[in-house]
């Protein structure tokens, strides 16, 4: 199958990569950074005798989602999963950040998904077959201390996720949230913490992988991932 995945260079994104290139899946893959996006390319190459399309993608910018849908494409052929993992997290109190904190978690957060169902969902729904992952998070459900904003976007994403679920299960498209707690990622650095405390992103990738794995008529609609020793 041809998998495409946002944010992959790193984190979720990375462990979610890697994972399905070891299922034999082609790739699509996008993230802002040029550089770690072609080292993670040579790196899945170098194990793995697949497809590979990767481009730098801005996924808050429609015209950029656009571009990369459009190539990625043309080059590995329809996309069967989307992996909507991209995001931001910027802590703050919502009374005391600039408005610009809640516009850009929403442009990254919510708009990616949005604008990457509304182009990928479409040919799913017209082909009667693919899965759509979201990588969600327990802020989607639950109200985090100083992560007002993040949690306003993640709990539209749930909420997206939801109505993409409820537009595709007719036509046979499966919609699965992933909601991880705290992830030892990139954004965890210098915030303190125990790594091998956290959920792992590659956690992450093999509860995906076995949602995609399931037979033809099951599926699962949410995962809720959790440290047992580190509060989400």
């Amino acid at each position: 199958m041809n998998v495409l995945i946002t944010g992959a260079s790193k984190g979720i994104g990375k462990a979610v990569a890697l994972e399905m290139a070891k299922n034999g899946h082609n790739l699509a893959l996008c993230a802002r950074n040029s550089v770690e996006l072609e080292i993670l390319k040579k790196q899945i190459l170098a194990l793995y005798n697949i497809q590979i399309f990767a481009m730098p993608c801005d996924c808050g910018v429609k015209q950029e989602v656009i571009n990369f849908t459009t190539l990625a494409q043309q080059t590995i052929g329809k996309i069967d999963v989307l992996v909507n993992n991209v995001g931001v997290f910027k802590p703050s109190f919502i009374l005391d950040e600039d408005d610009e904190v809640l516009l850009s978690q929403i442009n990254t957060n919510l708009l990616s998904a949005y604008y990457f169902y509304k182009i990928i969902g479409k040919t799913m729904r017209d082909n009667a077959f693919g899965h759509i992952f979201n990588i969600c998070s327990v802020a989607s459900l639950e109200t985090l201390p100083h992560a007002g904003s993040y949690c306003v976007t993640k709990a539209a994403m749930l909420s997206l996720n939801n109505v993409m679920r409820e537009e595709l299960k007719e036509f046979g498209v499966k919609v699965t949230a992933i909601l991880p707690g705290a992830t030892y990622t990139y954004s965890w650095e210098g915030l303190g913490g125990v790594p091998q405390n956290f959920v792992q992103a590659n956690d992450i990738a093999i509860a995906l992988s076995n949602a995609l794995n399931m037979s033809a008529n099951a599926y699962t609609e949410q995962i809720i991932i959790k440290s047992l020793l580190v509060k989400s």
